[in-house]
């Protein structure tokens, strides 16, 4: 039999063309939902959640039923973001984890880490502001891959092979864990390439959110079920911290770039890192296209955009600095200017006083839609609500334990949130929706693929398939092997550590759709993973 993993010949992706619509996501199935969707009256954002609870079934080694989910839609020529993020419950505190035997920092898996799911609700939320279908409609393609089961694809198989290396390393024989186990690895593996797999727990449980509108999820017997399970297995999370949750409706914040604005969410997501980043890029000329000043400048930025992310970025609520201040001029000139030959460690500014799944969709009425939702760490917190197939996140993760850090964990706090949707708009008029999944990869994604569009006009697939790198850390910086080896040998002279990573899972996979200025939709999707796009 074939390996359904091996490609030894190099291939090729074309841009998608079409009018009508337009659904790219990492998962061929998850398009094909969104489709129908379209075809069956809806519009984008119907066909967005469709696709979205369709990756939970379909995808779910980067995301589940207890995700948490951003969005900015364009709707009837207005802009809209949703924060879709949960705080940490109340009865997690420093002192609590401190007490669990977890001194520096907070664990990856089990139930601390676990932070109030917000998936659920910015489905919910999209289709009673924006859908024109009911919402129980949306779900139905995601209840029947998970009732009647699908073929896995292969790329889904070596994440899920992966993922169940490591769960069986660190946590095999851990009670808290054998519902993933049982849900996840039911013949004792990951499935593999081509092999069925099916949940019926999934299935009961998108049925008891299309029935209710994601009110069971909240409110109602799936809340009950999650507090139920967490207090016999020692979780803190509980229905009074699921009952008052509601995803929150933001104002997206942008910078102007090449003649165009290009859009992110405002914190607590990492959107902010990207816009800083090509803040401090502006005023350079960056149409050289392979050369190594190009790269070193793109770099350079990032690193400086990340320090100061990562020491101001928390929960609005308790930021001690402004997206203004970040985002001023006068700031991205004083952070440029410390971009020199060599490279730098980066450190944070002075202020002036004063496993994630991402998809696109697109209609042809002009409405469009950049959605991302994300377990944060692969299947998330290693945590299965027995019953259910519920994979909780770990996004508390993220939280720090140092009281002076403005990330610190507190009850009901949103932690600095790594997944982050795109958008492009020229002169008032919506361009299209574009986003990179992949943790801290996700803003250095975003900052390479509106590179390649607006300083070099590649179109959407080309600037997909292009070679990228990763800042790691200090110097550190992790290319793609496709990268020039002279361009490789430069940056190391300049004083980057390079360091060749192949495998192209570490880069982080992306869609773009792009409105021409006849309505024209141009797509494309990402080569480093199953991605799809479906169109008519």
């Amino acid at each position: 039999m074939f390996n359904l993993s091996e490609y030894p010949y190099p291939s090729r992706r074309t841009a998608v063309v079409a009018k009508k619509g337009m659904v790219a996501t990492s998962q061929p199935l998850a398009s094909q939902a969104g489709l129908r969707v379209l075809q069956q009256g809806g519009n984008a954002i119907d066909a967005a959640i469709a696709a979205a609870a369709c990756l939970t079934v379909v995808e779910p080694t980067g995301n589940g039923i207890g995700s948490d989910a951003f969005a900015i839609v364009w709707y009837k020529g207005q802009m809209y973001g949703l924060n879709a993020s949960g705080g940490a419950p109340e009865l997690l505190t420093p002192e609590a984890v401190r007490q669990r035997g977890f001194e520096a920092e907070m664990p990856s898996s089990g139930w601390l880490p676990v932070t109030v799911p917000g998936a659920p609700a910015a489905w919910a939320g999209l289709s009673a502001r924006f859908g024109a279908l009911p919402f129980a409609q949306l779900l139905e393609s995601a209840i029947d891959y998970a009732e009647g089961g699908y073929p896995v694809s292969p790329e889904l198989a070596l994440k899920w092979q992966r993922a169940h290396e490591v769960y069986s390393q660190r946590s095999g024989n851990d009670p808290d864990f054998a519902e993933w186990f049982r849900v996840f690895a039911p013949n004792g593996r990951a499935p593999r390439a081509g092999e069925m797999w099916r949940s019926p727990d999934h299935a009961r449980t998108l049925r008891l959110i299309a029935e209710t509108a994601s009110e069971s999820f909240y409110r109602g017997e799936l809340a009950e079920v999650i507090d139920r399970y967490a207090r016999e297995s020692g979780g803190l999370l509980r229905s009074t911290d699921l009952a008052p949750f509601q995803p929150e409706w933001v104002d997206p914040i942008s910078v102007a770039y090449r003649g165009y604005d290009v859009w992110e969410l405002p914190p607590n997501g990492q959107g902010l890192v990207a816009l800083m980043a090509l803040n401090m890029l502006n005023g350079l000329d960056l149409s050289g296209y392979e050369s190594s000043d190009r790269y070193h400048v793109q770099i350079e930025a990032l690193k400086l955009a990340f320090a100061d992310g990562k020491h101001y970025i928390t929960d609005p609520n308790r930021m001690k600095a402004s997206v203004e201040q970040l985002l001023s001029p006068s700031y991205a000139a004083l952070r440029s200017s410390l971009i020199g030959e060599r490279a730098l460690m980066p450190e944070p500014g002075q202020l002036p006083k004063g496993g994630t799944v991402y998809l696109a969709a697109a209609d042809g009425e002009g409405n469009m839609v950049s959605f991302i939702q994300s377990n944060y760490m692969g299947f998330g917190s290693g945590i299965v609500v027995p019953g259910t197939g519920i994979s909780l996140q770990n996004r508390g993760a993220s939280f720090s334990l140092d009281p002076a850090h403005a990330n610190v964990l507190e009850p009901g706090k949103r932690p600095y949130h790594t997944i982050i949707p795109g958008f492009i708009t020229k002169d008032g008029a919506p361009i299209g929706p574009f986003g990179v999944m992949g943790g801290f990869m996700q803003p250095q994604g975003h900052l390479q693929v509106i590179s390649h569009l607006l300083d070099h006009h590649q179109n959407p697939q080309a600037a997909l398939d292009a070679p990228r790198w990763q800042w790691m850390e200090g110097k550190q910086v992790a290319v793609e092997g496709e990268l020039p080896n002279d361009i490789v040998e430069e940056l190391k002279r300049k004083g980057h550590e390079i360091r060749i990573v192949r495998d192209r899972k570490a880069y982080g996979c992306g869609q773009v759709i792009w409105r021409d200025e006849n309505g024209v939709l141009i797509g494309g999707t990402e080569p480093r993973t199953d991605g799809c796009i479906a169109s008519w």
